[in-house]
């Protein structure tokens, strides 16, 4: 019995083992930046001699607009999806090396990074990256009522590739989106109303860990309908059943 109960611990620890290595990339974005330069400057002539003085000053004036491109990492959301990631049982998860604003070279460079060693000890990495994302705050009329409603929503979608670490193969590719809000209810217009932000921000996060889960467990071979609070079997392991005594 204990020679059985040993071997059957065994298969289960190399089954878990034999689970791929996946690193998460925090959420990749770029935006345009615009900034407005306003420079004055003053050069003072002074001119002297035996009989009298004379200054005169000059005023120079510049005004330019400029823009440039700014990248990054959104590192608000990807708590949740590696936490929905692990409850499918299909991957364990590896810690990938962050893009940060000392990093060289393009956000959107995966193939580049990964050659770069950014995601060591990883057979796959997901990478996601903003397409939109939306705050809103409004505050509505309530029909045959003297109230109103007041709401903060956010909107977020991203675009996700599962990429082979080391045949550069898209394996899995698909859009998730995460949405949330909060909404409460006044007098009137004017009123000042402090809504809650980071519920509505971790409402997003946790409806996006859930969508990118399901939506790999789907295009993976799993059937996508992942359960609050349970979490599936892992490479189809037998649940596990009372001990029985042999004679």
């Amino acid at each position: 019995m204990r020679a059985w109960i040993g071997m059957m611990a065994l298969a289960c620890a190399f089954s878990a083992q034999a689970a791929p290595k996946v690193a998460v990339t925090d959420l990749a974005y770029q935006e345009r930046v615009e900034q407005y330069i306003h420079i004055v400057s003053a050069q003072n002539n002074f001119q002297a001699n035996r009989y009298s003085a004379s200054g005169a000053s000059s005023y120079n004036e510049i005004e330019a607009t400029s823009s440039y491109i700014e990248q990054g990492e959104l590192r608000k959301f990807t708590g949740d999806i590696k936490g929905e990631i692990l409850r499918t049982g299909m991957f364990q998860l590896v810690q990938g090396t962050p893009y940060t604003a000392s990093s060289k070279g393009d956000v959107y460079d995966v193939i580049k990074r990964i050659k770069a060693g950014n995601f060591k000890g990883a057979d796959y990495v997901l990478f996601g990256t903003v397409s939109d994302i939306d705050f809103n705050k409004d505050v509505t009329e309530l029909a045959n009522t003297d109230s109103y409603s007041a709401i903060l929503a956010l909107t977020l979608v991203a675009d996700f590739s599962l990429i082979n670490t080391r045949t550069f193969e898209i394996t899995s590719a698909f859009t998730a989106m995460g949405e949330g809000q909060d909404t409460k209810l006044v007098n009137h217009r004017d009123v000042r109303v402090s809504l809650n932000r980071p519920r509505v921000v971790r409402e997003v996060s946790k409806a996006l860990g859930e969508d990118v889960a399901a939506q790999l467990s789907q295009q993976l071979g799993g059937d996508g309908n992942v359960q609050p609070g349970k979490a599936p079997l892992r490479n189809n392991l037998p649940a596990d059943t009372a001990p029985m005594i042999l004679r």
